[in-house]
């Protein structure tokens, strides 16, 4: 296969590809979620809350580590015209020689993890985890490059493969050897396939280590992707490890519970989507009304999906932790709904990072990554006298506060000003708010069994959105939308369902 074959997108409509890539994000991520709410239902099930714990304290390290191996290099890739084989070679012996650089020094800061948390497990768990760093070093360059070439039905079969593997491989090590082991060999498995499947499907292989011509600019622009991620390093994991210092493995057990069975089911939509809009958006700068809407409909889409089901989870968090983890997690429930209400402005916020590299304001997104850490420092400060609990309150918080700050920022310049989310996304958000206050309130009147409870939860949450944000313009324009992707989507379902029938 050529070079240019190799590294461009396809030639053709970009909305179509953009469709097509989003359902088939949207498939793998359906599965991909359920993979990891079953992970949470059956590991929580099998492994004692301090077991997490102890996993959960390693979190933060890896997460550093992760992001210094990475360097901004993937989204170099992805975002640079006219990529050659010298460039991708060279960013791919970069990653290689950063993550066996990062892989070393795990091993060699292990004993002092251990010291911090006065907790000597956490030394060989942290050693094993360099094995992780050494193979996500090896497929980075190759995932970009699919990603690049909008391969989004091979990206979303190898995120399953990967996810499935790891719930397998932790839940079968959990049933003979039930300890933070299982959890640490899912990871390894959910790591080691994928890495092995992306060299497959891309198709590209490795020269000999060299240099590359516009190897300093790709470089420097994956410097600014990095200073936000170094920042938002300390938003998503100094809670960790506050409460892991200060009140220990249970309490931070309890905590890292609700954050993943609530906050990572969010992550889960908006990462991959991400991998669709990102290119999209970049191949749209000349064209801002263009842009403003592609945009626009796809955030909205997002939210009308999202928030009534956070709306309803957070609303019945004493009835839905318990039902799905066991009685002995009921101490999560309340860290849970305080988090909920974070999770009500994350899908909102989260996609800004869309706008910030697709127009290659690298800088700004490197500045704002700092104001994030520095509104989440001074919550988990606050809260962490009061415990967990204490501290996803006032993470809450922080997420109430920064967002109308977040959205005067990145709207100064480009194509999507604050006025325009506003308009667009503020009856969505409303919208949630409401739902979670009349499902709290219907709780006397819904069924008595857990699972009719939380499906009349939900459906009544979806059904308050969908009559809230119908007397505005904006938000019949999205139930449209909607309804138009779901008959699209039918009307495949019955042609393809037509054609085998007839074929066989």
């Amino acid at each position: 296969m050529s070079g240019q074959h190799l590294f461009d997108p396809p030639q053709g409509s970009l909305r179509t590809t953009v469709g097509r890539g989003a359902a088939a994000i949207a498939a793998s991520q359906a599965v991909m979620v359920a993979t990891q709410m079953g992970s949470v239902v059956i590991l929580s099930r099998l492994l004692a809350p301090e077991e997490f714990g102890l996993v959960a304290m390693c979190a933060p390290v890896l997460a550093l580590i992760g992001m210094l191996q990475d360097f901004g290099l993937v989204q170099a890739t992805v975002q640079k015209p006219d990529l050659k084989h010298e460039e991708v070679n060279f960013l791919f012996w970069v990653n290689v020689a950063l993550s066996a650089t990062l892989a070393l020094l795990l091993l060699l800061i292990s004993p002092l993890v251990a010291l911090f948390y006065q907790e000597p497990r956490i030394g060989p768990l942290i050693a094993a985890m360099a094995l992780i760093v050494a193979a996500n070093g090896l497929g980075a360059q190759h995932a970009a490059l699919l990603n690049r070439r909008m391969e989004y039905g091979r990206i979303a079969i190898i995120g399953v493969v990967g996810a499935v593997a790891g719930l397998g491989t932790a839940t079968a090590w959990a049933l003979v050897q039930p300890s933070y082991w299982a959890l640490f060999g899912g990871q390894l498995a959910g790591t080691l396939l994928p890495t092995g499947l992306m060299w497959l499907a891309s198709r590209w292989r490795p020269g000999r280590p060299g240099g590359a011509q516009g190897g300093r600019a790709l470089i420097g622009f994956g410097a600014g992707i990095t200073g936000f991620n170094f920042a938002n390093f300390f938003a998503r994991n100094l809670d960790n490890v506050l409460i892991g210092r200060v009140w220990g493995g249970a309490q931070l057990g309890l905590y890292d519970r609700a954050y993943k069975l609530l906050l990572m089911p969010l992550n889960q939509v908006a990462n991959p989507l991400s991998k669709v809009m990102i290119p999209a958006l970049s191949r749209m700068l000349d064209e801002p009304d263009r842009y403003r809407s592609a945009y626009l409909r796809v955030l909205t889409l997002s939210l009308l999906l999202v928030l009534p089901g956070v709306a309803a989870a957070t609303a019945m968090a004493d009835l839905l932790i318990p039902f799905a983890l066991g009685a002995h997690w009921a101490g999560s429930a309340p860290i849970f709904m305080a988090l909920g209400f974070a999770g009500l402005l994350q899908p909102l916020n989260n996609p800004a990072g869309w706008l910030f590299i697709s127009q290659g304001r690298s800088t700004e997104f490197m500045y704002w990554g700092f104001a994030t850490a520095l509104f989440a420092v001074v919550a988990f400060v606050l809260g962490l006298p009061y415990g967990a609990l204490g501290v996803a309150i006032a993470y809450a918080i922080s997420e109430y506060l920064k967002t109308p700050v977040l959205w005067l920022y990145i709207g100064r310049r480009g194509a999507v000003r604050a006025r325009d989310v506003a308009l667009a996304c503020g009856p969505l958000v409303l919208a949630g708010h409401a739902a979670l206050g009349v499902v709290w309130l219907a709780r006397p009147w819904l069924a008595e069994a857990p699972v009719a409870a939380l499906l009349e939860g939900a459906l009544l949450a979806y059904v308050v959105t969908v009559l809230l944000i119908a007397p505005f313009p904006q938000g019949r324009a999205v139930l449209a939308e909607a309804g138009s992707l779901l008959r699209g989507g039918l009307s495949k379902l019955r042609s393809r369902t037509i054609r085998r029938a007839t074929s066989g």
